[in-house]
């Protein structure tokens, strides 16, 4: 949806803290960085965590440069021992001070009026907990988008409830991008689930039971592709992630996760969340299976029977991703699947999706 000059001028200027966990990768910082302090929308500050990574220093570089460069409006912190991903997404709340976080990965980028679109969708609906985002993912460099993830082809508004929990809750396992509020955040913190990779997911249970979602077709931010994952260095990541790598027992610990959290949530809550949920995530399975498949066929069948025992062996769109990528191949499919994207100029929809209420 388009902003006009008048409708900016007219927007509730909410303070956007744009936070950032830092773990390696000094070297594209600064592309990073150069895309967030490019936005026209100037109420925003720049949070860094560096969680004691072997480039602290070169991260520590980067940030005084931009922070000199851009006096008052970047805060960088070097986090004493390495707290992992869900700590340290809970700690970049506590540094926070604005109305609204919006986490970007330490590799990825923020598209041209991105902060403008953002604060406009806020601005358009009431009590928004959470804003979830399109987004684009490119090779190397950003000229080079290879798949947009675009869920449904216009803004919807989601009021607070388990409905709206379960059409979020899957579509937010991917940070770049995401919208949180602040002191939803902060009143919800806990590291029941430090060592899942998954505290977004959490959080935006959680807050979603209580306030309202919007969903922003816009692509604001690109995510890029290739990067090597460091999980797996803190104490809560140890022995469940391996650093450099992503193993079959990683992949199921993950999914374990997702389902563990909204398991919680619903017992503790008292909404009918987990099965729609499962139902979700099965229905878009085919990334969960994907990911494994260069393994050797008996250790991706193993995989596999994993996933279908924590429920998924119930629905045919896992089983039929199953077979697509035994009989056809992951590269074949994976051709189709961003056709079938481009064809359609978002994600189809498939089985039963909630897509929000008129307003």
């Amino acid at each position: 949806m388009l902003t006009t000059f008048k409708e900016q001028s007219d927007l509730k200027k909410y303070l956007i803290s744009i936070c950032i966990p830092s773990y390696n990768r000094a070297a594209l910082l600064p592309a990073l960085l150069d895309s967030i302090f490019a936005q026209e929308y100037s109420n925003f500050e720049v949070v860094i965590a560096e969680d004691n990574s072997p480039e602290r220093v070169s991260i520590r570089n980067v940030a005084y440069e931009y922070s000199a460069k851009y006096p008052g409006k970047l805060t960088y912190v070097e986090n004493p021992v390495n707290l992992g991903y869900d700590g340290n997404l809970r700690h970049l709340f506590e540094l926070a001070q604005g109305d609204y976080v919006l986490f970007m990965g330490n590799d990825d980028l923020m598209c041209l009026g991105a902060l403008v679109k953002v604060v406009a969708a806020l601005n358009r609906h009431p009590d928004i907990g959470v804003l979830l985002r399109s987004y684009a993912a490119f090779d190397v460099t950003p000229d080079n988008v290879v798949q947009t993830f675009r869920y449904f082809d216009r803004e919807l508004f989601f009021p607070a409830g388990a409905a709206t929990i379960g059409t979020i809750y899957r579509r937010s396992v991917v940070i770049p991008g995401m919208v949180i509020h602040r002191e939803s955040a902060l009143s919800h913190a806990t590291n029941r689930f430090d060592g899942t990779l998954l505290y977004q997911l959490y959080l935006v249970a959680e807050i979603l039971a209580e306030k309202n979602a919007v969903y922003l077709p816009d692509v604001i931010v690109l995510y890029r592709n290739g990067g090597t994952p460091d999980f797996g260095n803190s104490a809560a990541e140890q022995g469940k992630f391996e650093p450099k790598a992503q193993t079959p027992a990683s992949s199921l610990h993950f999914i374990k996760g997702m389902l563990n959290i909204a398991r919680y949530v619903e017992q503790e809550r008292g909404l009918q969340i987990f099965q729609p949920i499962l139902r979700d995530i099965a229905n878009y399975s085919y990334p969960i299976l994907s990911i494994q498949a260069k393994q050797s066929l008996s250790v991706f069948l193993s995989y596999c029977w994993g996933l279908a025992r924590m429920g998924f062996a119930r629905y045919p769109m896992f089983w039929g991703y199953w077979l697509a990528i035994l009989l056809v191949g992951v590269p074949r499919m994976d051709a189709l699947i961003v056709w079938i994207k481009r064809w359609f100029g978002r994600t189809p929809t498939l089985g039963k999706v909630y897509k929000g209420a008129a307003r």
